[in-house]
């Protein structure tokens, strides 16, 4: 199939361009990922008996590909970005359809291990196609459009499991199977509706590490440090400590994604309105109080109500990491987004790798210490954002490159 340049693209369909991708892309993700989320602390408690140490380990094995996202840089010389995307969505539904059939250690890692390929794969190639195909300043907004349509998505999967799973006694097989499929089967959809869509920069097919990225690069290895601990410990916390069953924590997520359909479009409105240091500054504050919250838990025995609104406010505040994208964006040479894309999502995943299963020791002696950890996360995090211009631009990446201008490399 010949490619075509997105100002062709606009000639077709509405249905048929590249934004229209996009969303396709962001509610099939989700319809695996997200269930294969609200179902893992029941399962593999129940099918291979995990502790707070085997939890922490399978999230670190579940990140190694993300560690190596910085491979997509070589398989992009000879793959275009828009068929990795779709291939990765394939493995990760087909990976996460099957993952019942391997109710023990080894082969819930084997498989959490293929489907966190796709996931991460899709992931890095989504992001720079993302920013490649959305012009600078509608892009705030329609990645908080494009969050909701995912949310939207995980509504759906979870409204389904909260309905039914009791009510039809369902399987853990049947529910992997069904939403693992169902991702497979968009993707191979997106294969033959749309065509390649070429951007206007052609994209660097070799490592970026350039200096004046350097804050960027530090905020993305906070945010995975710090998104780890929500991921792994925050849920795992709702089974363990208080006895949530599969259609209570999914419920639970469900009430994340019925806000976040309606919030994600107002933080994108609120990046584009108050800038990104604003509205990281905000989202890394409030990150930092909820986790000291939650190691309230187990100091003052609060209850399972706070727990559940603090998992919910977690939540919200997370939607707001687009701003990082849209900084990114700002400051970029526009061939750089795929390289700095692959190598960002590395960085990101560089603590991921060994932190769970470190953390996960450190849970099984005291929960609230991980949580402690977390808080000082959020607030380096937050010193870190305050280097962030109020109008970032290339030469105008920090603060202190606007004292101490240097041309773009």
């Amino acid at each position: 199939m010949n490619a075509i340049t997105l100002l062709d693209a606009q000639k077709l369909p509405l249905w048929r361009r590249p934004i229209a991708l996009l969303f396709a892309m962001a509610i099939a993700m989700p319809l695996a990922f997200a269930t294969w989320s609200a179902l893992l602390n029941n399962f593999v408690i129940e099918a291979a008996n995990f502790d707070g140490s085997d939890i922490g380990w399978l999230h670190s094995i579940r990140e190694i590909p993300g560690f190596f996202a910085v491979g997509v840089i070589a398989i992009i010389m000879f793959m275009r970005e828009q068929v990795l995307g779709l291939v990765s969505l394939i493995l990760l539904g087909v990976a996460t359809g099957v993952t019942a059939w391997f109710p023990s250690m080894g082969g819930i890692l084997t498989i959490t291990m293929l489907s966190s390929i796709g996931y991460h794969y899709y992931e890095t190639v989504n992001q720079s196609l993302q920013l490649q195909w959305i012009d600078k300043a509608r892009a705030p907004q329609m990645l908080g459009w494009l969050l909701a349509a995912g949310s939207g998505a995980t509504l759906l999967a979870y409204g389904l499991i909260v309905l039914t799973w009791e009510a039809f006694d369902l399987s853990y097989n049947l529910v992997y199977l069904v939403s693992g499929g169902l991702t497979a089967i968009i993707a191979v959809a997106c294969f033959v509706i749309y065509p390649q869509f070429d951007a206007p920069h052609p994209q660097l097919k070799k490592m970026v590490l350039r200096k004046r990225y350097w804050l960027y690069y530090a905020l993305q290895f906070m945010a995975g440090a710090r998104r780890q601990i929500f991921i792994v410990f925050a849920g795992f916390m709702m089974v363990e400590r208080f006895g949530f069953e599969v259609h209570e924590i999914t419920a639970l997520y469900l009430i994340n994604l019925v806000i976040n359909i309606f919030a994600a479009p107002i933080m994108g409105r609120a990046v584009a309105h108050f800038g990104e240091r604003n509205t990281l500054l905000f989202e890394y504050m409030g990150l930092a109080l909820v986790f000291l919250a939650y190691g309230g838990i187990y100091w003052f025995s609060w209850g399972v109500l706070l727990a559940a609104a603090l998992y919910v406010i977690d939540h919200i505040f997370f939607a707001l990491a687009l701003a990082l994208k849209t900084y990114f964006q700002k400051i970029a040479d526009p061939q750089d987004i795929a390289p700095t894309a692959a190598v960002a999502f590395t960085i990101n995943h560089i603590a991921a790798v060994f932190l769970p299963a470190l953390l996960g020791y450190l849970w099984l002696t005291s929960p609230s210490a991980v949580f402690v950890v977390a808080t000082l996360m959020a607030l380096t995090s937050f010193a870190l954002a305050l280097l962030i211009p109020r109008h970032p631009t290339p030469g105008n990446e920090t603060r202190i490159s606007a004292l101490n201008p240097q041309p773009a490399e």
